[in-house]
């Protein structure tokens, strides 16, 4: 018998997080995961909460917008960001530039590499990402340009020491079933399944199986669906076109909610989900398994 001590080395334990600011677009202000007084929790607040739990003195900050473009990010939220010196920083942009049918990736690719650099050194930890995808027409038509991006994402995260959460390739959160009706945003689950991803990422110890598949789906009638797809195309799609002639984007004026690095009350629980509404994949099915993500229309 080998008597010989246990030589498995001991996992680090993850570091103590005190701050935590999150820029980026409607992916981390949280939509489409509503609350009862009309705004978004999402998978940032999430995450905050989680780490609020675990250290007492925690701030977070939120200032990310919705309908951001890289640009817009760099100019309002990146120097506003650094300065406040946080233990944790997430950085999630572009793909609301990717996703307009025109996109010039050597801006987009260099404004998030100036970003990046000045976010990194002053910050306890960088993190970014690899976005989800939605499975279906939108997906085909501008997965080069994403990859693209997601490639250059990986670069900048090796350059600068900044983590990666790879979402793009969680076959589960290109289900739609884990996105809100308008195929734009992920779900309550999906924003839940980002928020154990990163934490995941940072080096706890995992609470649930974000990448679990969800059951089998069942296909509705094609009345079902073509109801569907009409509803979608005069809530969310006709808007959408709307803004995209004026010029106009969804965040227009519209502030972040939680412009400063302040103390975390009490996590709100969500409000009601919107109701289902059945496409051509199947309605939506909770698959989140406890252990033993454009500009919006």
């Amino acid at each position: 018998m080998d008597s010989s001590p246990d030589s498995t080395p001991e996992v680090p334990a993850p570091p103590v997080i005190t701050s935590f600011v999150a820029l980026g677009d409607s992916f981390t202000e949280g939509m489409s995961d509503p609350l009862p007084d009309g705004g978004y929790r999402g998978w940032a607040d999430l995450l905050a909460a989680r780490l609020a739990a675990r250290t007492e003195g925690f701030r977070y900050a939120n200032l990310a917008v919705r309908g951001k473009l890289i640009g817009q990010i760099a100019d309002e939220q990146v120097d506003v960001a650094a300065a406040l010196g946080a233990d944790l920083v997430t950085l999630v942009g572009g793909l609301n530039d990717v996703l307009r049918p025109k996109c010039d990736m050597g801006r987009v690719c260099g404004l998030l590499a100036e970003s990046v650099a000045k976010l990194a050194p002053n910050c306890g930890q960088l993190v970014l990402m690899r976005s989800p995808g939605r499975r279906g027409p939108v997906l085909e038509r501008y997965r080069v340009r994403m990859e693209q991006l997601f490639d250059f994402i990986d670069v900048l995260a090796e350059e600068h020491g900044a983590l990666v959460v790879d979402l793009y390739g969680c076959a589960a959160l290109g289900d739609p079933r884990l996105w809100a009706e308008d195929r734009l945003h992920l779900s309550s689950e999906g924003h839940e399944r980002v928020a154990e991803a990163v934490w995941q990422r940072l080096g706890h110890e995992a609470e649930t199986d974000w990448h679990a598949a969800l059951p089998p789906a069942v296909l509705p009638g094609w009345y079902r669906r073509r109801t569907a797809d009409l509803r979608f195309a005069r809530r969310h799609l006709l808007p959408w076109i709307g803004r995209r002639l004026t010029g106009r984007s969804s965040g227009d004026g519209r502030l972040p909610k939680r412009p400063e690095l302040a103390p975390l009350d009490p996590a709100p629980a969500p409000g009601p989900a919107p109701v289902p509404v059945p496409d051509r994949e199947g309605g939506p099915v909770s698959g989140l398994r406890p252990l033993a993500c454009e500009d919006t229309p």
